[in-house]
């Protein structure tokens, strides 16, 4: 009988204690991806949050800025319905900590955001859509994005200094970037790309989703190089080739699941990307977004732009 109450006692202590350690509801109703915006003065500024549970009871998390890549969040604190948390600045300048503190309002969030500067805004959010496709998807016909003489189809996003020369679309100096009129949901993306040595390119699916472009022959793969998609998911192998050579991604992206071949080898294989990487327009996942390439982190050239939609 002693041996029963003692197993019993062990049992409850076991009870209560998981019970203790378990998720209330208010922080269950905080966790997952999120779509922020960022209101900047009445401009509207991008942003993303996931928030999961470390174990039975601590909060952590993943978060993108504005600019910049994916940063872990070692702890979100959470306290009588109201969450927070704290992380470094991701460059130099300013002198404090980004903190950004929110609650649940209605079916999203709300708060605001100090930036390491020390100004502060407020914000909103929407839960990230799952984006799942039920069924394979049937492809349309290929459209020449680039047709070889002109932007005709592309908008500059500031000043422009895009030009075509011999048929390839060149940014010669660090300026503006460069988006098309039109938006796409689901396709496949033939590009072809030729870099100066230490240059530094991208190409934005949707508008919201980096894959890197970057002087990085001989190195190891990394989240922040040559064929990842920026800050989330590093390439299985190095396939940069050498500056000045014409290199090429072949990306399929359905839903949030993407496959890129870079150089013909295929380096991401239908990982999904989880969210938006910093420099994106939006964050409506949800919704079309068109291509856009950047070119205001030095001198890049592009051909041979081919994008096939999904019906």
């Amino acid at each position: 009988m002693r041996q029963f109450y003692l197993l019993l006692s062990l049992l409850l202590l076991t009870v209560f204690d998981s019970a203790a350690k378990s998720p209330t509801a208010d922080s269950v109703s905080i966790e997952g991806r999120w779509d922020i915006t960022i209101d900047m003065n009445g401009k509207p500024r991008p942003s993303w949050l996931e928030v999961r549970h470390s174990g039975n009871h601590s909060l952590v998390g993943s978060f993108v800025g504005v600019a910049g890549s994916a940063r872990p969040v070692a702890q979100v604190h959470y306290t009588g319905g109201k969450f927070s948390f704290t992380i470094p600045p991701q460059w130099e300048g300013g002198n404090g900590n980004l903190v950004l503190e929110g609650a649940a309002k209605g079916a999203g969030l709300a708060g605001t955001i100090t930036f390491p500067d020390g100004k502060q805004y407020p914000w909103t959010a929407e839960r990230a859509p799952l984006l799942k496709r039920t069924k394979a998807p049937v492809w349309g016909t290929p459209i020449r994005l680039f047709n070889g003489r002109d932007l005709t189809g592309w908008k500059a996003m500031g000043e422009n200094q895009w030009v075509v020369k011999n048929g390839i679309l060149t940014s010669p100096r660090s300026g503006a970037n460069l988006a098309t009129e039109a938006s796409f949901t689901d396709f496949k993306l033939h590009i072809e790309f030729r870099y100066p040595a230490g240059s530094n390119s991208g190409v934005y699916l949707r508008g919201r989703h980096e894959v890197q472009i970057e002087d990085n022959r001989g190195m190891e793969p990394f989240l922040g190089g040559f064929a990842a998609v920026y800050g989330f998911i590093a390439p299985s192998e190095q396939t940069a080739k050498a500056p000045g050579e014409w290199q090429s991604y072949d990306i399929t992206l359905v839903g949030r699941m993407l496959t890129l071949v870079a150089n013909g080898k295929t380096v991401i294989c239908n990982r999904e990307i989880p969210g938006i990487t910093g420099g994106a327009l939006d964050s409506r996942e949800g919704e079309p977004g068109p291509l856009y390439i950047q070119g205001d982190h030095g001198p890049i050239e592009y051909r041979n732009i081919v994008l096939t939609p999904a019906k």
